[in-house]
């Protein structure tokens, strides 16, 4: 199971730390990723991390501003994201692959959680 908790209401510029814990004990076994749904869009791809969290790809719109990180220790994956802007406003999904290499695809990815809610305010 993976519960995503951290959105919330901020104001464009501002940061927000995501976080997401997860059940199991071969926690690096998997990789990991976040995926957001904007209102009336389909849901997208923003950052995946591998097992060992060396790799990490990020989409462009939001690289030099996101970072994906995981605690393997804790069964935890992070989204910090900062310079937020109003078009970061989604329902962001932390979700798991069952294997440890990263992926960018929706279908790739075998776990997800229930999604937090960011919203930007311009």
């Amino acid at each position: 199971q993976l519960q995503a908790c951290g959105g919330g209401l901020v104001q464009a510029g501002g940061s927000l730390r995501l976080s997401c814990a997860a059940s199991g004990r071969t926690f690096s076994s998997y990789a990991l990723g976040w995926f957001r749904q904007a209102p009336g869009k389909e849901r997208e791809f923003v950052a995946t991390i591998s097992g060992s969290g060396v790799t990490k790809y990020y989409v462009n719109s939001v690289k030099g501003r996101f970072t994906i990180s995981r605690d393997n220790a804790k069964n935890t994956v992070y989204l910090q994201m900062n310079s937020l802007k109003p078009e970061d406003t989604a329902v962001y999904y932390c979700t798991a692959r069952a294997m440890p290499v990263t992926a960018t695809s929706r279908s790739e990815y075998d776990y997800w959680g229930q999604g937090t809610l960011v919203t930007v305010s311009s």
